[in-house]
């Protein structure tokens, strides 16, 4: 796929889909075609509304374009610990969870994560993931925890990011990233924040990742058709790739990038406030993958 490096997401994954449906794949149904060709013409759409919260951070930090980059599923190691949206499905319609002793955030975490890396690695960016594969750890210092190792990257400079879905309803805000409080927010994080939306730097009085230097990104929340995509097996793949295609993009854009429209002018200090740590859901049959909460 590397010769659509900066194709649009709609255009990859129609793409994408042509080469599954010639001859060597004739086991692809056309409604199944149909149905993801018609899901990746509003791949932006898909993920719902931004998040309406005032962005009171810049990202000016420059970033080399060999930069190891870090992706992680949020919760991943928090399970049962009350964290990770169980989404619309299950928690009003009465759905079955994705994964038994996981929350269906993770699972779409998990899956959103390998496929970040995966096109992400085939279009040069120094890109890896990270799960401990341990689905509940108590202590969020312990040195498994996607916390753990995602701060530890940041201070070798690499940049590090978790992969999130919100809450639905009025629990949830929306897609955006969250930057991160540890370090200065950095050009990757204003790419990726003119992608999906922002959140404000101290969102709940600073949650624990962006505390250690983590960035999270919120995809969208989990109901309506965000939600139905990815659960109807017919558009899951289409709605995965385009989702991780959208991050991809916005990952390159940010890497070395140079503007000569960067403000000068420095945001009024903020007052961090006490830590609030994240939460996590269960946990699935899913093989460990690299990157969690």
């Amino acid at each position: 796929m590397a010769s659509m490096k900066r194709a649009a997401p709609a255009a990859w994954i129609a793409s994408s889909l042509v080469l599954l449906s010639g001859a060597s794949q004739p086991h692809v149904r056309a409604q199944e075609l149909g149905s993801a060709v018609l899901l990746a013409t509003g791949s932006q759409g898909l993920t719902g509304q931004r998040s309406r919260l005032p962005k009171d951070w810049q990202g000016l930090r420059q970033i080399d374009a060999g930069t190891s980059i870090l992706v992680m599923p949020g919760h991943a190691d928090s399970q049962g610990f009350g964290g990770g949206a169980s989404g619309a499905a299950v928690a009003v319609q009465g759905a079955r969870p994705m994964a038994a002793g996981m929350s269906d955030e993770l699972y779409w975490n998990l899956l959103t994560v390998e496929a970040v890396v995966r096109q992400g690695l085939a279009r040069g960016l120094n890109i890896r993931s990270y799960d401990p594969g341990i689905r509940s750890i108590a202590n969020g210092n312990d040195p498994r925890t996607t916390w753990s190792v995602g701060k530890a990257h940041v201070q070798n400079g690499g940049y590090a990011i978790e992969i999130h879905y919100d809450a639905h309803g009025s629990a949830g805000i929306g897609s955006g990233l969250i930057p991160p409080i540890g370090t200065t927010p950095s050009q990757l994080d204003e790419s990726l924040a003119a992608e999906f939306g922002a959140f404000p730097r101290f969102f709940r009085d600073g949650l624990g990742a962006p505390k250690r230097g983590i960035a999270i990104l919120e995809i969208g929340k989990l109901e309506g058709r965000l939600e139905a995509s990815l659960r109807n097996p017919a558009t899951r793949s289409a709605t995965i790739e385009a989702i991780a295609e959208r991050v991809v993009m916005a990952l390159e854009r940010g890497v070395s990038r140079q503007r000569s429209d960067q403000p000068t002018m420095a945001l009024p200090p903020l007052s961090p406030p006490p830590d609030v740590v994240g939460s996590a859901p269960a946990d699935s049959g899913l093989p460990a993958s690299s990157g969690a909460e």
